[in-house]
């Protein structure tokens, strides 16, 4: 059963909308959020955690790749470890 492109879909978007909530939060309440979206900054180039719109933005193309590209990972582990 190929569970790849549906699990990548579905962590790619679900890490994205993680993120757009911490940064909508960030943008409404400056503190909220601020430890969470520093180390995000640390991981993800270009992205400096200050509450613009912009960098929200960015924050969830970054999150929607990264999550999908992690998810793909995930699906591909999970399906050749449950063949054995």
């Amino acid at each position: 059963m190929q569970t790849g492109a549906p699990a990548a879909n579905a962590i790619g978007l679900s890490w994205g909308r993680a993120l757009f909530l911490v940064g909508v939060a960030k943008l409404i309440a400056a503190p909220y959020g601020r430890a969470f979206l520093d180390a995000m900054a640390s991981v993800y180039p270009g992205y400096t955690a200050q509450a613009s719109v912009d960098q929200v933005i960015l924050d969830i193309l970054y999150g929607v790749v990264d999550g999908a590209v992690g998810g793909a990972i995930l699906a591909w582990l999970y399906e050749h470890f449950a063949k054995a």
